[in-house]
């Protein structure tokens, strides 16, 4: 029988904290009374992306914001409506595509805060509750429509958007479907099941179709999978606010390396930055701040919207 090493454990540093000056202390949101117990969250931060000038931009849930971070570390409030955003990607230099759980997908104008529709509804059907998303290199969009699905209600959705707007249904039995990533060569999609503990590999065939969808990792814990990346090896990046941890996982599922966050930290998200994209951020959403670890491996680069 051949023992697998036990993998590496590193600790994740803090890059910057959320200055109180934003901070909502003690202002109850209908969010956090769902989803945190009622705990009275100053903020909930999730969705890490990078403009090309090495900005990170994070959204704040239940308050319904958008913040730009600095190389610094200093935080600038970019926009604010009544939504409940979560993941982002750049549409084009100006304008993030933004999965709003009470909303659909809306586009935001990073100059002037401006929120516009983007995607409200499904054949006059509303979502459950958008959560994150993905673009191949010909500007198909994956996104995850998680509400408040779970074991007790497997009906979670995962979607394409092609470019010409056809909507296609690609799963509907997702226990909170949630972080969503491609492949390098993009012939497998990887979807966080949050409450089912475990992250789904899923092939996409040449004819459009999806097939053989299987389980890849399993993990433990209060809290599953929640935000997924990959690195240029190929190596799956799996944060887990649950534990605290961020998994990075091999071809084989099997985790080479574990970063740990402070006492208390939830995990929720992550992406490659800086330079030469080796250094990690992820929002720690218990605390307010970000989290940053040196990688050996870059991360997968960033494709771009064809426009």
């Amino acid at each position: 029988m051949i023992l697998l090493q036990p993998p590496v454990v590193r600790e994740l540093e803090v890059f910057t904290a959320m200055p109180a000056e934003f901070r909502r202390t003690g202002v109850r949101s209908h969010w956090a009374d769902v989803n945190q117990g009622g705990r009275l969250a100053d903020s909930f931060l999730e969705g890490p992306v990078f403009d090309a000038a090495g900005n990170l931009y994070v959204t704040d849930i239940p308050f319904g914001r958008i913040f730009r971070i600095d190389p610094a570390g200093q935080w600038t409030l970019v926009a604010q409506w009544g939504g409940e955003p979560n993941g982002m990607k750049f549409l084009s230099a100006t304008e993030l595509l933004v999965t709003d759980y009470k909303n659909g997908l809306v586009a935001v104008d990073i100059r002037s805060g401006a929120v516009r529709p983007f995607l409200e509804r499904r054949n006059s059907e509303r979502f459950k509750g958008v959560n994150d998303l993905v673009f191949d290199s010909r500007g198909n969009l994956f996104f995850t429509d998680q509400g408040q699905t779970g074991l007790h209600d497997p009906t979670g959705r995962v979607y394409r958007l092609a470019p010409d707007g056809r909507l296609d249904l690609l799963l509907s039995n997702v226990p909170s479907p949630n972080g969503i990533v491609l492949a390098n060569d993009e012939r497998f999609l990887f979807v966080a099941a949050t409450r089912g503990n475990c992250v789904w590999r899923m092939p996409l065939l040449p004819d459009g179709s999806v097939s053989k969808a299987g389980q890849f990792f399993t993990s433990y814990g209060p809290s599953g999978p929640d935000g997924l990346a990959m690195d240029e090896a190929g190596n799956l990046l799996v944060a887990n606010p649950g534990l605290g941890y961020v998994w990075v996982l091999n071809r084989f599922a099997e985790p080479e390396v574990v970063l740990r966050g402070p006492r208390g930290a939830s995990v929720t998200n992550l992406a490659f930055g800086g330079a030469d994209r080796r250094t990690l951020y992820c929002t720690d959403s218990t605390h307010g701040t970000i989290l940053v670890a040196r990688m050996e491996v870059a991360g997968q680069a960033l494709r771009t919207v064809p426009q």
